[in-house]
């Protein structure tokens, strides 16, 4: 990630964007924190009769490989550490750093916690991880994007569960900044909630947008906007109303990823390169985020559930219907 052909979104969205807390529904089955043993693994792998699920311990244990269970293809595109699918975070004032080992192609910048590592390669570092058959705990301390080697003050916490033919994910940050840290008073900022990056092989964009929320209304296939960074005025496509807060891209039989995020207020998505073979490691890939306005402070905890869904795009609809059912009983 040191150029600007890698955490493209996160540029972009700095600075022109708003966000705010989600909330995490009540029952949720999460495997206990234990403290990380010498000799960690490189990934945790869970898995169930649908599904498989690698998080690479390398990299703050993102979410580095998603699969239909006994295949092969990775649904996630992996090409650079701005990629997976991760936390990271924004709040107060953008200042150049420079002089303390601040990135020129990321000066001035907020302060960015992020979970896999910073722009020059240097990693989060995992505090505790856990895992069951079909569930995983991960705490790490993340680094800042735009500083070479500097560890954010924060705890990135990430609870991963297998549910059927969906993944179920629970995450939250811990602000631990110092009171004279560089950054200043909190203001609103979009917060990624969270990005994901589909392969571009899944190139068609379903959402629905209408005023009849989970009535089984007519979704739309939306236009998919390419984002080109050398390009003045280039953006991802901005859907203000996405009201039943899901997303899916799909094949051209309508098989893919969908990403359900509850507490979402918009959507933005793309693609970035026009490659309808790109894999997990193409620089090509789509790209969906849900956002929610912020005010982070130093202080705040910030938290949010997220749900990834695989599979025919019916299918994936009503898995969506079925969570959403749970949640408003």
């Amino acid at each position: 990630m040191n150029s600007l052909n890698h955490k493209f979104p996160l540029i972009l969205i700095v600075g022109i964007l708003l966000a705010v807390n989600a909330c995490i529904p009540a029952g949720a089955v999460l495997p206990p924190p234990s403290p990380a043993p010498s000799g960690k693994p490189s990934k945790l792998r869970i898995s169930n009769k649908n599904l498989t699920l690698e998080q690479d311990l390398n990299r703050g244990g993102t979410i580095a490989f998603l699969s239909a269970a006994g295949e092969s293809r990775n649904l996630i595109n992996i090409h650079d550490e701005g990629r997976y699918i991760q936390q990271s975070y924004y709040a107060g004032q953008r200042i150049n750093r420079q002089s303390e080992g601040q990135s020129p192609n990321w000066s001035p910048w907020q302060w960015n916690p992020i979970q896999a590592g910073d722009y020059a390669k240097n990693r989060a570092r995992i505090t505790k991880w856990a895992a069951t058959d079909t569930s995983t705990y991960v705490a790490c301390i993340p680094m800042l994007w735009d500083m070479n080697n500097k560890e954010a003050e924060a705890l990135l916490e990430q609870w991963t569960t297998l549910e059927g033919n969906y993944v179920h994910v629970k995450n939250r940050l811990t602000c631990r900044r110092s009171p004279n840290d560089p950054y200043g008073a909190a203001q609103n900022n979009d917060q990624e909630i969270p990005a994901v990056y589909p392969i571009a092989t899944l190139n068609r964009l379903f959402t629905y947008t209408g005023d009849k929320p989970f009535t089984g209304d007519n979704i739309t296939e939306l236009e998919v906007i390419e984002i080109k960074l050398n390009e003045e005025g280039s953006f991802w496509g901005k859907y203000p109303k996405v009201t039943e807060k899901w997303m899916a891209f799909v094949d051209s039989k309508n098989w893919g990823l969908g990403v359900y995020s509850p507490a979402a207020e918009r959507f933005l998505a793309g693609r970035f390169e026009n490659n309808p073979q790109g894999d997990d490691m193409s620089s090509a890939t789509s790209y969906i985020a849900p956002l929610k306005t912020s005010k982070l402070d130093r202080k705040s905890v910030f938290e949010y559930d997220y749900y990834l869904l695989v599979g025919d795009l019916n299918n994936i609809r009503n898995e969506i219907y079925k969570i959403n059912s749970k949640a408003t009983k």
